[in-house]
């Protein structure tokens, strides 16, 4: 069995005066001052000390908008240190499900590079109206089908269908092209 390492709790300035901390509720400070030091730690062991600093003051920004009842608690340090441990762990999931995203995405081909030729297109479709714009560049830089650009927008395929058609109609009396129908 390894040992396990003691992660250090980094120094914890006062806070500074007019901040929520020092303006509100009484006996917070105090509380303040005594547990950040140890979110700090356990958010970095659970995820790292990127985020560390950000989970543990999102811990105690909770129990503060919640002081009148937290500081009723038997242990607030206990309710504090799980509200840090669930943040540390909502993270980390976000991160992987981005993780996996993103492996997903480099995992497909590369749409082909925009050309030159295409910018009076590219100019035609940015002026469209924002879901237009976003089901027609979906469609023709990925090649995506109705139901995946559903997906990706989160409407559903009948939506994608009319704004992809209402989008080639505009487009094509813009770029003064013939649609045959």
């Amino acid at each position: 069995m390894g040992q396990v390492a003691e992660v250090a709790a980094p120094d914890v300035a006062e806070p500074a005066p007019g901040t929520a901390v020092a303006m509100g509720h009484e006996g917070f400070a105090d509380f303040y001052r005594a547990e950040l030091p140890g979110l700090v730690a356990l958010a970095r062991g659970l995820c790292g000390s990127v985020v560390a600093d950000d989970i543990a003051q999102e811990a105690m920004l909770a129990a503060y908008r919640r002081w009148s009842e937290v500081e009723g608690f038997d242990q607030p340090q206990a309710w504090v240190r799980r509200t840090c441990a669930n943040l540390a762990i909502s993270s980390f999931r976000r991160r992987m499900v981005e993780v996996r995203a993103l492996a997903r995405m480099t995992a497909r081909s590369a749409p082909a590079p925009l050309d030159e030729d295409a910018e009076e297109f590219w100019t035609a479709v940015r002026s469209l109206p924002r879901r237009q714009a976003q089901c027609a560049a979906l469609r023709y830089v990925y090649e995506m089908g109705g139901a995946e650009i559903g997906r990706t927008l989160s409407i559903t395929e009948g939506s994608v269908k009319v704004h992809l058609a209402r989008a080639r109609t505009t487009l094509a009396a813009r770029l003064e092209l013939v649609v045959e129908r």
